[in-house]
């Protein structure tokens, strides 16, 4: 698991498009903290120090501490909006957690072992479905990334959610089907100049 992460906050005493407006002028964003059954508060932080948290390039997936007011709260981030032209932060959820609580994230995969897959080291491509899992984990267990082993795979071959061992404490959330999260596909080089012969691994029409 990532480090924790903190920032500082301050209170805002008024919502809406023109107190936001006024908030990134100075360089603050205009945030909010909600969950564990307590009222939302609204906040806001300095902008330079929000675009650190996120260049590190695993905030989504972090516990961030807010320190506002002389007291400190466990957050993870839920949603971060971004301006459409100029990709500045705008606006940031924070979700309160508590110890021994749940959460749910969004973790990045990351593919090792390449050099151990058949299917890869005879040209074929990984295609990736999915780049991130959405989990359920233990809000101090939460991990940086999934690494999933290819070892083994070939040409047609499909990683689902059962191929891979997630860490204690993570589970997936999506339990009603087992979903894919890459294939190992032919290249097309491979297919143009085996024609019509049938790649290895797939089924004869």
């Amino acid at each position: 698991m990532s480090d924790q992460l903190t920032l500082s906050a301050e209170t805002r005493d008024r919502a809406g498009k023109g107190a936001s407006r006024e908030l990134r002028r100075q360089n603050r964003v205009p945030a909010v903290i909600y969950g564990n059954k307590q009222e939302p508060e609204l906040i806001h932080v300095e902008e330079k120090a929000l675009i650190k948290l996120l260049m590190t390039g695993h905030f989504s997936n972090s516990v961030v501490e807010i320190e506002l007011s002389g007291k400190k709260q466990i957050t993870i981030p839920k949603d971060v909006a971004f301006h459409p032209v100029s990709d500045r932060p705008t606006h940031v959820d924070f979700l309160r957690i508590v110890k021994g609580a749940k959460a749910d994230v969004q973790v990045p995969v990351v593919f090792i072992n390449e050099e151990a897959s058949p299917g890869l080291k005879r040209g074929g491509v990984l295609n990736v479905v999915r780049h991130e899992l959405e989990l359920v984990c233990d809000n101090d267990k939460i991990p940086d990334d999934i690494q999933i082993d290819v070892t083994g795979f070939d040409i047609g071959d499909s990683i689902h959610i059962s191929n891979v061992k997630l860490p204690n404490g993570s589970e997936s959330k999506i339990t009603d089907r087992d979903f894919t999260i890459a294939t190992i596909v032919a290249p097309s080089a491979l297919k143009s100049t085996e024609g019509d012969t049938t790649v290895e691994g797939e089924a004869e029409a």
